[in-house]
């Protein structure tokens, strides 16, 4: 009833929880999650697919690619893990954010905030709790908390001591729950500092499933599903016990008692893994610190630096100083600072937020905020009577469709989001990109590849081959070279539907041909080829803007994909840069 995993899936998956109720809650907990979920840096890649995992739910990477010699069905899609949640016995949920960092890979666990049924973002965040420290229990449980840090206190083997008057202060307050600072209200080199060093103090290997599975093959491959269901429910119980562990500070006191054969020694391992001695105190101060001593070098120092310099040199000087202190205060009191934030909380932990906020979009595509370490879900539209064509559709250019030619062995693979949209008297078909699997980019990502719409048949041929396997044409828009790479422009063309279910959009000027199948992607996944994934915090979301193929530095058997071009993008985008007048390039940055 649910309708997130079917009922054979649901039977093996009871084998982990408490009772079907458990399960239960935990279905209707993670349903919203599942689906397509993006974000516009860097351009030619950011998508990651949400899909049931065993007693969870994965969110992989889809690389960017091109078309293997086996076509988009048959073809291996590589992908990368960048999360998942996963439920305990009792139908709770937890939180394990992917990453590699120097050829080892971990995970890094934490909570999950309420999922909100509408939900449209999921925020990677740094959570602060406050202690009740009304009661005898909560305060001696509160004077050793994990992975703290506190203004006045001691910090011992990674716990915190708060000093008596320190507590006098927040009874005679009524406790500060309330005025715990948000950690959106940070800014952005604070929030990625703090991430970055909570990141570095919680994250676990999981012993000897580097390269284990995160879902099942297909149920028609029978031993391999038999043998990934094995090896699945040997990592859930390790994931389930690292998190126990964890929360309940069980630093080595015991040993697992009663238990028997190969899981022993990994237990064991992560409890030896699991004790806080850090001092978060000291790594976040040595980061504050060492980003103060580059902050000169770094360029947004040097346009904070121009700017001060054209500042100084206007007419009037006390003016000058008066506009810099205005623009000082304001941008002080935009953000709260990381000791205030840091101050109102107890414990803090990673948390992954999954909300419902108010966004603008074009064609289909929601405008999004540079400096969130967030993904937005692409709302995907159910295939109907009156909107047949809605849905994920993979893409290449050239005829036949979905298969390489002799002459140009690797094609571009494009994912393409389609859906309906209402204007006037208009019934529009929009095909959004939202993956391209080239080497650099040439489309924006969220760009509308084709409009066409279907209350308008075209009587156009088709170009390659016979019209008689066509059932509806329509007349419509494609993309092409525009205003710049922002803004591309359109050239008239038309859509062609055929009797196998292929589309194929024609350019009527060029007669370039794209030609579009629908995809399964959870199938196409489970027949993939995984990959590493990126480090942790860039593996959630990428937000450095790049036009290369940023996630392919890997090598790969099954497709040619080539070294990355990122630092020579990097370079051509800085010399454009330093080309211009400092004020311009102020406003550039």
């Amino acid at each position: 009833m649910v309708g997130v995993v079917p009922h054979g899936d649901l039977v093996e998956w009871r084998e982990g929880v408490s009772s079907y109720k458990a399960l239960c809650r935990f279905l209707l907990r993670v349903k919203p999650l599942l689906g397509i979920w993006v974000h516009q840096n860097p351009e030619l890649g950011n998508l990651v697919y949400v899909m049931p995992g065993f007693v969870s739910v994965v969110g992989c990477r889809i690389i960017p690619q091109e078309l293997g010699h086996l076509g988009i069905q048959d073809g291996p899609i590589q992908w990368s893990s960048v999360f998942e949640v996963i439920g305990d016995f009792d139908g709770s949920t937890t939180f394990f954010l992917h990453g590699r960092e120097e050829e080892t890979d971990y995970v890094h666990p934490g909570s999950v905030k309420y999922i909100d049924e509408s939900c449209n973002v999921l925020l990677l965040e740094i959570e602060g709790r406050v202690q009740d420290y009304g009661s005898s229990s909560s305060s001696s449980s509160s004077s050793s908390t994990t992975a703290l840090l506190h203004d006045s206190g001691a910090m011992i083997s990674g716990r915190v001591c708060r000093s008596n008057s320190e507590i006098s202060r927040l009874q005679r307050e009524g406790g500060n729950a309330e005025a715990i600072v948000p950690f959106n209200k940070l800014a952005f080199s604070d929030r990625k500092r703090l991430l970055e060093v909570t990141i570095g103090l919680v994250r676990q290997e999981v012993p000897g499933m580097d390269d284990g599975p995160l879902f099942p093959a297909m149920r028609d491959d029978c031993d391999n599903f038999h043998k990934n269901l094995v090896l699945l429910k040997e990592r859930r119980a390790i994931l389930c016990e690292m998190c126990n562990l964890v929360s309940s500070r069980i630093d080595n006191e015991e040993s697992s008692e009663g238990a028997d054969g190969p899981l022993q020694s990994e237990q064991d391992d992560i409890r030896k893994s699991c004790n806080w001695s850090k001092d978060f105190s000291n790594l976040l101060n040595k980061e504050k610190s060492h980003i103060q001593c580059t902050k000169k070098k770094s360029l947004g120092g040097y346009f904070w630096g121009g700017f001060k310099q054209i500042l100084r040199k206007s007419s009037s000087v006390n003016e000058s100083h008066a506009i810099l202190e205005k623009f000082t205060s304001r941008r002080e009191t935009k953000h709260a600072r990381l000791e205030d934030f840091l101050r109102s909380s107890d414990t803090i932990g990673l948390t992954l937020k999954a909300s419902t906020v108010k966004l603008s979009t074009y064609r289909a595509w929601p405008n999004m905020p540079d400096n969130w370490f967030a993904l937005f879900k692409m709302p995907l539209q159910v295939p109907s009577a009156d909107q047949i064509y809605a849905g994920l559709w993979g893409g290449t250019f050239g005829w036949p469709p979905g298969k390489p030619s002799q002459d140009k062995p690797g094609k571009a693979l494009f994912f393409l989001l389609l859906s309906y949209e209402e204007s006037q008297e208009q019934k529009l078909l929009i095909a959004t990109k939202i993956l391209e699997g080239t080497h650099y980019v040439l489309h924006p990502n969220g760009s509308a590849m084709f409009i066409v719409d279907i209350n308008q048949p075209s009587y156009d041929s088709f170009p390659c081959g016979s019209n008689t396997d066509i059932t509806h044409a329509f007349t419509g828009e494609g993309i092409s070279n525009g205003y710049g790479f922002r803004y591309p422009g359109s050239k008239p063309g038309s859509l062609f539907i055929f009797e196998n279910g292929v589309l194929a959009f024609v350019w009527k000027d060029t007669m370039s041909v794209l030609t579009l199948q629908r995809l399964h992607l959870q199938e196409l996944l489970k027949k993939g080829e995984r990959v590493p994934s990126l480090p942790p915090i860039n593996n959630f979301s990428y937000l450095t803007k790049s036009y290369s193929n940023v996630f392919t530095g890997f090598p790969s058997a099954s497709t040619s994909s080539p070294s990355p071009r990122f630092d020579f993008t990097l370079t051509c985008q800085f010399a454009f840069i330093f080309q211009l007048p400092p004020c311009f390039m102020m406003f550039y940055s």
